[in-house]
């Protein structure tokens, strides 16, 4: 007589079970990555260089797909679909993060720095803690990315906090920190979404923006206005992020690639944007933009009105009275002994 086995309906879900788990370390991934930045700029074009290696070695299984020049909303839109499962991470400037950790504003305080040579010594100072602190409230950062310094561009030359009163400045919408940092120079500015920029520029609405030499030429502003004031009011940085939920999804192979290879490609942005940043301020001069060069008193006068920006922005929550501390006595350190 032949004996027949039959699979018990709890061993045949257990099998399927297990057949679907193996599977699930191999399903394709499309990380969706949503920025403001054109298309067509270099930081774009890096982005799907490494969509482009993810897929080579992953086999397939890891791509990236760039969403640029805003299609998916202003920073707190991209917040929304993120939370939603509808986008994975992004490029943004560090200040789109303070909602989630306000301290990783701590290098846009305002007026501080001389030269890229501090900004350096300060970034080796917070870079790692800043990710760290951000890694702890589910968001994985691939490094920071160099913005450059944020100066003053008008119709009108800007030699003091007095011009800047009367200017039409414009800010970013919902940008709370620079609000604060207005207000606190006593200038009521202008907030639009940076789609709405130039034709602000081009009808009078504002008539003096603050951007990095980079922004103001790829976005157009620089056809619209005269004057660029050599004094670095911010520094601005970036970074390139995907929440932890998503990564988590990633085989312990594919997470690794994900990592290693982000993280190379926001090196490499990183390090072209500097000197990006610095051509692009001699490109504005020699499209016909006069350079305002302050005496040192002038400068001096704008520094004392920073010292009670930053104490705003302290009581404001933007970042901590001891990470300032540690930014302070930091960069002074520096300057005095050079480490």
């Amino acid at each position: 007589m032949r004996l027949h086995r039959t699979r018990s309906p709890a061993l045949a879900l257990l099998l399927l079970s297990l057949t679907l788990f193996a599977a699930a370390g191999t399903v394709a991934m499309e990380l969706r990555i949503a920025t403001l930045l054109p298309d067509g700029t270099g930081e774009v074009r890096a982005l799907r260089q490494a969509s482009e290696r993810l897929s080579a070695e992953t086999d397939g299984r890891v791509t990236l797909r760039i969403f640029p020049g805003g299609v998916m909303g202003d920073d707190q839109a991209v917040e929304r679909r993120i939370r939603a499962g509808q986008l994975h991470g992004s490029l943004v400037q560090s200040g789109a993060l303070a909602r989630v950790y306000p301290n990783v504003q701590i290098l846009n305080a305002p007026f501080i720095f001389d030269s890229y040579d501090e900004t350096d010594r300060l970034r080796a100072e917070f870079d790692d803690d800043i990710a760290r602190e951000l890694a702890e409230r589910g968001i994985h950062t691939f490094g920071f990315i160099d913005g450059g310094f944020a100066y003053v561009m008008g119709h009108q030359p800007t030699r003091s906090v007095e011009d800047l009163q009367r200017a039409r400045v414009w800010l970013p919408a919902n940008d709370t920190f620079s609000l604060q940092v207005a207000r606190a120079f006593g200038v009521s500015p202008i907030t639009l979404n940076i789609s709405e920029v130039l034709t602000s520029l081009q009808t009078g609405i504002v008539d003096t923006i603050m951007a990095p030499p980079t922004a103001a030429l790829t976005l157009q502003w620089f056809t619209r206005v005269d004057y660029i004031t050599d004094m670095p009011l911010i520094y601005t940085y970036a970074t390139l992020y995907v929440h932890d939920r998503h990564m988590s999804r990633l085989s312990e192979d594919d997470r690794a690639a994900v990592d290693r290879i982000l993280r190379e490609t926001t090196e490499q942005i990183d390090a072209n944007a500097r000197e990006n940043n610095r051509a692009a301020f001699e490109a504005l001069l020699n499209q016909g933009l006069e350079h305002v060069q302050l005496t040192d008193t002038e400068i001096a006068a704008v520094r004392d009105k920073a010292g009670l920006a930053h104490e705003v922005l302290i009581r404001e929550g933007e970042f901590s009275r001891d990470w300032h501390e540690r930014l302070m006595s930091t960069l002074e350190d520096y300057r005095q002994n050079g480490r």
